[in-house]
């Protein structure tokens, strides 16, 4: 087999070109002989990675991340859930214990016991809960305390409809996600929350077509009252990257039934869906490279980009953009897709799929287990999830399924001391009619390395998605047809 190329480069040598020729020596003997054939999924390996963190506790270079426990929990448990793995009833209590103890009393969770509201770890909490918690006494559901979580949340936003991660903290896109899921999760939307969140968000679009973090609000003053906010300018600060990208048009995706409830008359915020998308294309490596994601321009592959970039091809396809794996489901698949059957996705022009798991499977594994960045890199937490994350979004075509959206419609129960009825409804609808395609799963290698079906924005399998969703909701959810 021979070798692939490597990347070209103007034979000036500086530190970025020694580190992305170090990388593709490194990455180069980890390319498999057989392409099709690539390392196995070590899967007892991972789970007694995970296992060890999570009932020894961390090692102690994990204390740097003591403002991150919710985190920690979080990437553990929805890595089980990826894998098909399930906790025992006394370790569910376990961390439920464990997550309400992090609840602020003024609403939010904290980084740990005692610490101060954030919405980074509100939203791990939160999604931590719907994979462990319950409703009833005990179960950390009804533990929740909405009004001053809501209050907390508001009290956040800023005039320009940014909102601060923390009281006295910074503005970040990634932080309009994790209030954006768990308003969603939890039955909190607001046309109060929301006024302003899409300019924000399209404000953060770069020139490269990605996110940065944050934008810069101009405000014009007024003889009286508080001053008007410029439509422009409103400059992005920093550059494109992967994670605020993953976070920017997920929350777009979210705020679509909003959108669509606005007057016509209103001038609705947009994007610019080419530039992002050639973006999101450039940030996949070549085959030297093994088909992983970068999260930035010229920089190295890195494990985690395999969700917060590969992950982004659901959410844009559900957009309409053509090409990024996305069917409607009102006709039946025209290929019965054997399991042998070669790959024929109409989307490898766009991205490659394959490419992607092999990164993973070949590049991604630590051999004592865990999954990394990549080689020589030790496995985390981090890197676990989200190469098991991206090595789903790659396997399963997830959609948003209008038969799926006409099945919850009908079940629908109106509440009737409920306020924003018509949001709300909106926003349950387009949260849980992502179904998996049938037959249209590729997965690379041995089908032990099949990674269950993640929600496209939230990262939690449909199973959790649905049950946190129900409860909040009061809402009975349709089951789905069993797969045959």
């Amino acid at each position: 087999m021979s070798q692939p190329r490597r990347s070209p480069h103007d034979s000036y040598e500086t530190e970025t070109t020694d580190h992305q020729t170090e990388t593709e020596t490194i990455l180069l003997k980890h390319l498999p002989l057989n392409p099709d054939l690539p390392s196995p999924l070590q899967k007892d390996a991972h789970l007694q990675f995970l296992v060890r963190n999570l009932i020894q506790g961390f090692p102690s270079r994990y204390i740097s991340q003591d403002a991150s426990q919710p985190w920690l929990l979080y990437w553990t448990l929805q890595s089980f859930s990826v894998m098909g793995v399930a906790l025992d009833p006394n370790n569910k209590q376990k961390a439920i214990d464990t997550i309400m103890a992090w609840q602020h009393p003024d609403g939010g969770f904290g980084g740990g016991p005692g610490q101060a509201a954030h919405l980074l770890p509100t939203y791990a909490a939160v999604c931590a809960l719907a994979i462990v918690g319950r409703p009833g006494p005990g179960g950390g559901w009804d533990q929740i305390d909405r009004e001053k979580m809501y209050k907390f949340f508001l009290s956040l936003k800023q005039s320009d409809g940014a909102f601060l991660v923390a009281h006295h903290a910074e503005v970040d896109v990634r932080g309009t996600y994790c209030l954006l899921v768990t308003v969603h999760l939890l039955n909190m939307l607001t046309p109060e929350l929301l006024e302003g969140v899409p300019a924000f968000i399209m404000s953060c679009q770069t020139y490269e077509g990605g996110f940065s973090s944050a934008s810069q609000p101009y405000f014009s003053p007024e003889p009286e009252g508080p001053p008007t906010l410029l439509d422009s300018p409103r400059p992005p600060l920093g550059e494109a990257h992967g994670g605020y990208t993953f976070c920017s048009l997920a929350s777009w995706v979210m705020l679509q039934p909003y959108l669509a409830l606005q007057k016509p008359s209103l001038q609705r915020p947009s994007l610019n869906f080419k530039t992002l998308l050639r973006w999101l294309v450039q940030m996949q490596g070549s085959e030297i490279e093994l088909g992983g994601f970068k999260g930035r321009t010229n920089k190295l592959v890195d494990g985690c980009y395999s969700w917060w970039v590969g992950g982004c091809f659901a959410l844009l396809s559900s957009l309409g953009i053509v090409g990024a794996h996305s069917r409607d489901d009102n006709h039946e698949s025209s290929t019965a897709h054997q399991e042998d059957e070669a790959w024929d996705d109409i989307d490898d022009s766009l991205w490659d799929r394959a490419a992607l798991q092999r990164y993973i499977l070949c590049a991604g594994q630590h051999p004592a287990g865990g999954l990394r960045d990549k080689p020589p890199k030790p496995a985390d937490s981090y890197h676990t999830l989200y190469c098991l994350a991206g090595l789903s979004s790659a396997q399963h075509n997830v959609f948003l399924s209008s038969t799926r959206q006409d099945a919850i419609v009908r079940c629908w129960k109106t509440s009737p001391e409920s306020t924003h009825e018509q949001l709300r409804q909106a926003c349950f609808l387009h949260s849980l009619s992502w179904t998996e395609e049938e037959g249209t799963s590729r997965i690379l290698g041995a089908q032990n390395n099949r990674m269950n079906a993640t929600h496209p924005v939230f990262n939690l399998t449909m199973t959790h998605t649905e049950g946190i969703m129900a409860h909040f909701y009061k809402q009975t959810i349709p089951s789905r047809p069993k797969k045959t």
